[in-house]
């Protein structure tokens, strides 16, 4: 399994940015997916996820309202939209993929790809 993470960069604090994840290896509308982030010091947290039944939604509170995660099962591909980005989203962010999705949720999925590096200048 290959879970490759793009679209991170530098935006300033209100700014947005998608980033996407591109999945191989998997059958992938058969997975839970999910976006995590970890910030210099910090443990890794859960940011946002998007079930494969019925691609029911879950996010952290500190991200409701302003991101929006979405699949797209033809493309093997799941986007986190991160809009009025804040200082403090400033962080590597993962995806990572599950069939069970209360495991993905405690961040014990067995598969996590390379993150990519969000900054968000103030």
């Amino acid at each position: 399994v290959q879970l490759q993470a793009s679209g991170g960069g530098l935006v300033q604090a209100g700014g947005s940015l998608r980033l996407s994840c591109a999945a191989s290896g998997l059958t992938f509308d058969r997975y839970n997916m999910g976006w995590f982030r970890q910030a210099p010091g910090k443990e890794r947290e859960f940011v946002a996820a998007i079930s494969w039944t019925d691609s029911s939604t879950y996010y952290a509170d500190s991200v409701k309202g302003r991101f929006t995660i979405s699949r797209d099962n033809a493309k093997n591909t799941v986007y986190l939209r991160m809009n009025s980005l804040k200082p403090e989203d400033t962080a590597v962010y993962y995806c990572t993929a599950d069939l069970l999705l209360f495991r993905l949720l405690r961040n014990n999925s067995p598969y996590s790809g390379q993150g990519t590096q969000v900054t968000v200048s103030s």
